[in-house]
């Protein structure tokens, strides 16, 4: 299974803006740039699609992931929980993917899916306890890290 490395925590949320300021109000946060991206997604059907994607992350730990929902994705808002994921870090992701495919959590969604079908830079997977796991490349790390400070 995974030797954890908790990286952040993952929140939908309507609207970004009101969303980032409410977290600043309540908990004193402070944002690093947000990011507007199309991602590169395949399901596990194989449908590849982009999704236009709005987030920000926390500049300080414990970091929070704040994501604008996208209707019809992943990325939605639900009258449960808000909390969408737990990010890990993942050293060989598709190693570490099958692995906690093994453990009983499916695969949901892959981000950047190269042509052979392994995933890239991070995987989605369905959790038994109803809380999506997120495992992220190593190789992003230097990259996220200093977008964050």
């Amino acid at each position: 299974m995974l030797s954890p490395s908790l990286f952040h925590v993952g929140i939908v949320v309507p609207r970004l803006e009101p969303a980032l300021e409410h977290l600043t109000a309540t908990l004193g946060s402070r944002w690093a740039p947000t990011t507007e991206t199309d991602v590169p997604v395949a399901e596990p059907d194989g449908t590849r699609r982009l999704v236009p994607l709005r987030f920000a992350y926390s500049k300080d730990a414990p970091y929070l992931e704040v994501i604008e929902e996208v209707p019809g994705s992943v990325w939605v808002c639900n009258p449960h929980s808000n909390l969408h994921h737990i990010g890990v870090w993942a050293d060989g992701l598709p190693g570490t993917a099958a692995g906690v495919v093994g453990a009983g959590c499916p695969v949901e969604i892959a981000g950047f899916a190269d042509e052979s079908g392994d995933p890239a830079m991070f995987t989605y997977h369905f959790d038994p306890l109803g809380i999506r796991i997120e495992l992220v490349d190593t190789m992003l790390r230097p990259m996220i890290e200093a977008s964050l400070t």
